[in-house]
């Protein structure tokens, strides 16, 4: 463990850093950052096209970065949100979705990005969750995952390509646990954001252990835990200026030789989501969740709450404050690239 990198969305033809892919990982190389995870291939490379691609890896071989790529969503409910995958299979979602399974393959990108679902920011709490769909449960969603999983088995380990399923906002480890058992780790690994966990009433070291075993890749930024009137919030940090205990998190993963750190920025935001643990909806919702880790996330937003008192951290009102986006996405990569690189000189492995 050790080389860091960085995640890049590419949407409307470009990214916050440029307007190509080739810019962006030039950009990151400039920052110091030593790979780049295209979030999503279909977006960065609308028609796939096989010069443009061959260019960017000629481009980041020359830049000495390693490249990950990201494929879309697996889960059949929301896959209609993705029209572009559906027409690079000419009809077909699933024929889309091997295409790039088959691209990634070929130039020897083998731990893909994926994730089950999304984050509906127009709709309030919780139906803004994909796990909170009125029109299909949750476990119907897992059971289509898992069979659309199924179907594309054949092409994944025929390249040699494992789906690593993020630890998004709708799903929980203890559920990505069971993808992975299910269909077997040689295909099914996990991409671990540890400031998704808490929104799913998870805190991040007992969930890190539970998924650490499957983890290729990585999305990191830091959280702050808030009490609000509807519950308690997260909200999203550079590395080094929140609530996680960075030292004792990379070191569940130090041993990992495979394990790549990449940071995932966000700007003029602090991505603000809810939880409702007090709530007997949401409580219902998470069947396995653990008591002692909502009272160690009630304790975080408690501590926030003292610390802003006492005029030594932010408040809701500073949280929720609205920045320059372009600005403050670029401070969030680099002040959590050099908070990254300090204390993976300090950090060692943690006993099992």
């Amino acid at each position: 463990m050790g080389r860091i990198g960085a995640d890049v969305k590419f949407r409307d033809g470009g990214c916050r850093l440029a307007e190509t892919p080739i810019m962006a990982a030039e950009t990151l190389a400039r920052l110091g950052f030593g790979g780049i995870l295209v979030r999503t291939i279909d977006e960065a490379f609308p028609t796939l096209d096989e010069g443009d691609i061959e260019a960017f890896g000629r481009m980041t071989d020359t830049l000495g970065m390693f490249v990950r790529m990201g494929i879309g969503k697996i889960n059949p409910y929301m896959t209609a949100e993705l029209p572009r995958v559906r027409i690079l299979g000419e009809g077909s979602y699933l024929a889309g979705m091997q295409r790039m399974i088959r691209l990634c393959g070929v130039r020897g990108w083998t731990e893909v990005w994926t994730a089950v679902g999304g984050f509906k920011p127009d709709l309030a709490t919780p139906f803004c969750f994909d796990r909170f769909r009125t029109d299909v449960t949750w476990p119907q969603q897992l059971e289509a995952t898992s069979a659309f999983i199924e179907k594309l088995a054949p092409t994944l380990r025929a390249e040699g390509v494992r789906l690593n399923i993020e630890t998004h906002e709708e799903i929980t480890t203890h559920e990505l646990v069971r993808l992975v058992e299910d269909h077997g780790s040689d295909i099914v690994g996990v991409c671990f954001d540890p400031a998704n966990l808490p929104v799913r009433g998870e805190a991040v070291l007992p969930g890190a252990r539970r998924v650490a075993p499957f983890v290729h890749l990585t999305h990191l930024r830091d959280i702050i835990m808030a009490r609000t009137d509807a519950g308690i919030s997260r909200f999203l940090m550079p590395a080094g200026d929140g609530q996680i205990d960075w030292d004792a998190l990379l070191g569940v993963f130090a041993a990992r030789e495979d394990v790549d750190l990449l940071v995932e920025g966000v700007g003029g935001t602090r991505a603000e989501m809810i939880l409702q643990p007090d709530d007997d909806f949401w409580r219902a919702a998470h069947p396995d969740l653990d008591a002692d880790e909502i009272s160690e996330l009630t304790e975080l937003a408690d501590r926030q709450a003292e610390r802003a008192a006492a005029g030594i951290g932010p408040d809701l009102a500073a949280l929720r404050t609205n920045g320059d986006v372009d600005g403050e996405y670029r401070e969030f990569l680099t002040r959590s690239l050099a908070a990254l690189k300090l204390r993976l000189h300090a950090v060692t492995p943690l006993a099992d």
